[in-house]
């Protein structure tokens, strides 16, 4: 009997699941709550384009049309993109759009209690012969109309962390927006309006954006280009003219009046982190190969992998407590736990940075270091100047542990005069976390889900979740690359090439890993963002679980200076 798949979700994540498991034989559903494909990409702010160069952020086996010549390509070159490879391998016509899954629940006979399972779903493979996922179904257009119920013998969720539940402070009664006369909405609101209707909405208004992270700083500088518009030069001549007339300093002085300080943008954050050139991100991605990756920790290493990371990297700083049995005859033979490559690494970075951006001016120093940051998956690229608008007026940067509304703005702790302010746009991020939980129906399931802060096994299978999949919930500076190379593992693993392990060693796996991300991240550590650091020895793992070599380079000296990427792995599924 055919078996039943279903997807959920149409983004990159579900696009890349349905086009591997269609491969393999079988003929999978998608549910897309949306009338479109693309997930986030559908959805952003004018501004946008990709953060990592384009080489880097490719499907393996679909490469970008000639006619996209920039390294980093805009969001709508990004969205044609994948709509052109949905078409190239016919994903469309599994999909069906306006169609909400409003929630999955796991049945097995009565007589039987998954909970108590020594192998996931009870035989280690990827179906049961008893146990189904009911899945229910909402129109999306239609809320009233009977909802739609499936049963499914596996569902993959790819549903994104980046959308559908902001993430909104709470505020003291009285204090939040409520009290406020100006209009309060997340970016996910602002990136979902029309160009023309969010430069309407933002254009000679105050604006107040809360966060600093990339949605905050793309959107602040955005609306500070918008509300500082040049008046005696238009804006492509002044792109084009900029560099000219910085040698001469004669921009601001003498041909440019801005509207900015009139109605300025405001950047209110809690935290500083390091925001880096668009041109230091693609210099990062060429160094990331292995030798590089033998300068980190890894679990299960054995004892001639340890020794090479202690000959390859001297200890510098302080000892931390959180580092898993397995480190600790390195703890022993020093009292050091960041490796000095690295540290010297993050310490250039960082001294590079304060020397090209003007860091001491504004106080924009973050008081982390850079390792740190990449290590929790932090990555923000700095807009096009983003600093000039800061010296010219129209961008304002305040830093402040808390805020409250009042009727006419906010008031920061720092000041007693409050921010008059005619809009306020929170770029606070989401509830990944609930949003995922609140897809089960199970308590069970939702309690799996949030009572752990251990990584999903191969950063997709929860042992305790049968028949089930998650992708796109890890993070990666390079998500579509590493999101590729889970699926084509998840469509190798359903077409019953192997078998998973016992969900006490998946446990056991999962615990190891997140002992040896907090080694490096410390309190910064999240259970997605484990690979940061190892996206070749994650992909190795990989290629072993298929049976196939790891090895992807014809010659040493590139298997071990070169770095990887997408091209590497393009034929992986086609070796016997």
């Amino acid at each position: 009997m055919e078996k039943k798949i279903a997807i959920i979700g149409a983004g990159i994540s579900g696009l890349l699941a349905c086009k591997h498991i269609l491969e393999k034989g079988f003929s999978p559903i998608v549910f897309e709550a949306r009338s479109g494909i693309g997930g986030v990409w559908s959805q952003t702010i004018e501004s946008t384009k990709l953060q990592i160069p384009k080489k880097m952020y490719q499907f393996s086996d679909f490469a970008w049309p000639p006619s996209v010549t920039e390294t980093f390509p805009d969001d709508e070159q990004v969205l044609e993109y994948i709509k052109a490879y949905a078409v190239h391998f016919n994903i469309l016509p599994r999909i069906r759009f306006n169609c909400k899954v409003t929630c999955i629940d796991y049945v097995v006979p009565g007589n039987e209690d998954f909970p108590s399972w020594d192998l996931w779903g009870g035989t280690g493979w990827p179906f049961s012969p008893t146990g189904r996922w009911i899945v229910t179904v909402q129109d999306a257009r239609e809320p009233t109309a009977p909802v739609e119920v499936y049963q499914l013998d596996f569902v993959i969720l790819c549903i994104g962390k980046y959308s559908d539940l902001p993430n909104i402070p709470d505020f003291p009664l009285n204090s939040g927006p409520e009290v406020f006369n100006g209009k309060v909405l997340h970016s996910m609101d602002y990136a979902a309006m029309a160009n023309d209707c969010a430069a309407e909405l933002v254009t000679n208004k105050r604006v107040t954006i809360i966060g600093f992270q990339k949605s905050a700083v793309d959107i602040a500088t955005e609306v500070a280009d918008r509300n500082g518009k040049w008046h005696f030069l238009s804006r492509e001549t002044f792109d084009g003219l900029r560099h000219v007339l910085r040698l001469f300093r004669l921009c601001r002085k003498f041909l440019i009046i801005s509207q900015g300080v009139d109605h300025p943008c405001t950047l209110i954050f809690r935290t500083v982190h390091w925001i880096v050139p668009d041109y230091f991100i693609a210099l990062t991605f060429k160094s990331l190969n292995r030798f590089t990756e033998f300068m980190v920790h890894k679990p299960d290493q054995g004892f001639f992998i340890w020794l090479l990371v202690i000959l390859l990297s001297p200890l510098v700083t302080t000892h931390s407590a959180s580092c898993d049995s397995y480190m600790q005859p390195v703890i022993q033979l020093t009292p050091y736990n960041v490796w000095f490559q690295l540290w010297i690494f993050s310490k250039l970075v960082e001294a590079y940075l304060k020397r090209k951006q003007p860091l001491k001016k504004y106080n924009m120093v973050p008081e982390h270091g850079f390792l740190k940051q990449i290590s929790s998956c932090m990555f923000t690229v700095l807009p096009a100047n983003f600093y000039d608008k800061v010296e010219e007026g129209s961008l304002v940067l305040k830093k402040s542990r808390s805020f409250n509304f009042c009727k006419n703005g906010l008031v920061i702790d720092s000041e007693e005069t409050p921010i008059a302010t005619d809009i306020v746009i929170f770029a606070t991020g989401y509830k990944s976390d609930e949003k995922l939980k609140n897809i089960f129906k199970s308590s069970y399931f939702q309690k799996c889900i949030t009572e752990s802060l251990a990584p999903f096994y191969r950063e997709c299978i929860h042992p305790q979740i049968p028949q089930l999949a998650i992708l796109g919930y890890a993070d990666s500076p390079a998500f579509l690359y590493a999101t590729e190379m889970k699926s084509k593992w998840l469509a190798h693993f359903l077409a019953g090439k192997f078998k998973l392990p016992t969900i006490g060693e998946m446990e056991a796996d999962m615990k190891k890993w997140e002992k040896c991300m907090k080694y490096y991240a410390n309190e910064s550590y999240k259970r997605s963002c484990i690979s940061v650091l190892l996206q070749i020895y994650c992909n190795d793992q990989i290629c072993k679980d298929m049976g196939f070599n790891p090895r992807r380079k014809k010659w040493l000296l590139a298997e071990l200076f070169a770095p990887y990427c997408p091209d590497d792995y393009k034929y992986l599924c086609w070796q016997t």
